[in-house]
């Protein structure tokens, strides 16, 4: 393979170190890295409690996925960490095969990534439709926010269940043992948040409330849950390197890989759309196959050090963008300073309450469901509609794996739908005979006369791509015609591309055509349909010599086949 093939897999953050790093780019990435490690902090821990893990479990993964993700991405100002999208599955996987099972999955997954990378499969991402994004998004946020009542209130209550209905059912029943203290630390941090991102958007909103709800349950020592009241003091360091245990209990495998499947899905998807996103706030454009190798890689690196799925975190990259970021540097920069707040910072940490927390994912959800966004896209086409409402209703009330099938089958239907709208097979037969307004490649400007089609010779066209919609309406035309037809011309000039479907239509149609005794002629075939056609077989089968380059040609040949006496 040549250089220029792999040149693509090179991370952005070797290009830009090689190129000369000055010290007047290290003091901008410096600036944007200490801001989004500091934004971090609380949304990692937040992300990690709401997946059902302690919350060094978050910031382990911040520091190594992150730290990976912006040294061997495809995108240089990518920051990478655990976010909401992940946030239902992991609580999901977690609830179903533990957190040992959550790690074999994201091995799966890193393996899937790096392999789809390496496929270049990362361009393909894009295909996936928006209204299916909104609605997986808006269903997330709607999950994560329900997950946050009983810290946001205080309930006392055990695990709520993760059912949607049921949970929001147990809620109703713990309601009457809501804690005033806690809903009114949770309010207020709330409101600090709301005023904050109105008054002073430049301060980052996530810590300076964290701070401040600290600062108030510390010097008033007011009777609410904390982190180390319920998970103990956060660690100081790094967890050593250990690989989880591959013994898999019997009846798992399957839903584990599927798990996998579903990690390498929704990581592949929210990295590229995160860096596509940062591409066009800095006019820049990422590598997407080499995004993805960064991501599998960063996973595995985040199950190693004991972390949770990463991905790239969209909220985070614009915050990387905006002040100021330059090179990947700065992304490595935000998995340092993350590392030493953790060294240096843990017991102060460990004190921050699990309301104010609770506030911060309340305003991430609110910032996920995009309701705006969501409520324009049910003015979009009828098809678009029902896959946002089905992969919106399907991820809140039933599951994330279900609706992200179900919603990629609609959407397929509706586009092979809509294709179909766009293919049809038109009688040219009387266009001929009335004028030559669509075959200019025929008319002379000093000859009026018309096109005489001869008796017994049937033309047709085919307008738009040739698959399954053409292909049935093909089937009917020797059924529903009326006229005694000796040879049948099937114009292509406007096919830009045939499908296996319309292959199999056009050779059936050609079986009809031979068992009665017409003979089929192809016109204007050309470019990759008649290189699909004859790498099919289908040109040789219906004879070269019945392949023509335009209609002229056939209806010249057609005249001389019929003034033959039979």
């Amino acid at each position: 393979m040549s250089f220029s093939k792999l040149h693509e897999f090179i991370p952005k953050s070797y290009l830009y170190l090689r190129s000369g790093y000055r010290f007047s780019i290290f003091k901008k990435d410096l600036l944007a890295g200490l801001t989004v490690g500091i934004i971090a902090l609380p949304l990692a821990m937040a992300f990690a409690i709401a997946s059902d893990v302690t919350p060094e479990r978050g910031l382990y993964t911040a520091i190594i996925a992150g730290f990976l993700i912006s040294a061997l991405g495809g995108s240089r100002i990518q920051i990478g960490g655990p976010t909401g999208a992940f946030v239902v599955i992991v609580y999901e996987i977690i609830q179903r095969t533990g957190y040992n099972g959550l790690c074999i999955s994201m091995v799966i997954a890193a393996l899937i990534l790096v392999l789809l990378g390496i496929f270049r499969i990362g361009s393909w991402i894009k295909y996936v439709p928006h209204p299916l994004v909104t609605g997986f998004t808006s269903g997330i946020a709607v999950i994560i926010f329900s997950t946050q009542i009983k810290d946001f209130f205080g309930l006392k209550m055990g695990t709520p269940p993760a059912d949607f209905t049921a949970k929001w059912l147990a809620y109703f029943d713990a309601f009457p043992t809501f804690d005033p203290m806690t809903l009114s630390l949770a309010v207020g941090t709330l409101g600090v948040i709301l005023l904050i991102r109105r008054l002073v958007p430049w301060l980052p909103w996530g810590i300076s409330a964290i701070v401040l709800a600290t600062a108030v349950c510390t010097l008033f020592q007011l009777p609410v849950e904390t982190i180390q009241s319920r998970f103990g003091e956060i660690p100081r360091s790094l967890p050593l390197p250990s690989f989880p245990s591959f013994l898999i209990p019997a009846g798992q495998l399957q839903e584990i890989v599927t798990d996998g499947i579903i990690i390498a899905f929704l990581g592949s998807i929210e990295s590229l759309l995160s860096a596509v996103v940062g591409d066009g706030m800095i006019g820049g454009r990422h590598r997407s196959n080499c995004e993805l190798i960064a991501q599998g890689i960063a996973n595995f690196g985040s199950v190693i050090f004991g972390g949770i799925p990463a991905t790239g975190a969209i909220a985070r990259t614009a915050a990387n963008v905006k002040t100021g970021a330059q090179t990947p540097m700065a992304g490595m920069i935000h998995a340092i300073v993350l590392f030493f707040i953790l060294y240096l910072l843990a017991p102060l940490v460990s004190a921050i309450p699990l309301a104010a927390l609770a506030a911060i994912l309340v305003m991430v959800s609110w910032n996920m469901s995009e309701v705006g966004h969501f409520t324009r896209l049910l003015r979009a086409p009828y098809g678009d509609r029902i896959v946002l409402l089905a992969v919106f209703l399907l991820t809140v009330f039933v599951d994330i794996t279900v609706a992200i099938f179900v919603g990629m089958i609609l959407a397929s239907l509706f586009f092979m739908q809509r294709m179909s709208q766009m293919s049809k097979v038109v009688s040219l037969s009387q266009v001929f005979q009335e004028s030559q307004v669509d075959f200019p490649e025929k008319r002379d400007p000093n000859d009026i006369s018309k096109k005489i089609v001869p008796r017994g010779v049937e033309v047709y066209e085919i307008q738009g791509p040739f698959f399954f919609g053409a292909a049935n309406m093909l089937r009917d035309l020797l059924n529903n015609s009326t006229i005694a037809q000796k040879i049948f011309i099937l114009r292509m000039r406007l096919v830009p591309m045939i499908d296996a479907s319309g292959m199999h239509g056009l050779e059936e149609f050609y079986s009809q055509c031979k068992k009665k005794n017409i003979i089929l002629f192809l016109s204007g075939v050309h470019g990759q349909t008649r290189q699909d056609l004859k790498k099919f077989g289908l040109i040789e089968a219906i004879g070269e010599q019945q392949v023509f380059p335009d209609i002229d040609a056939a209806l010249a040949k057609a005249e001389e086949i019929l003034s033959i006496p039979s």
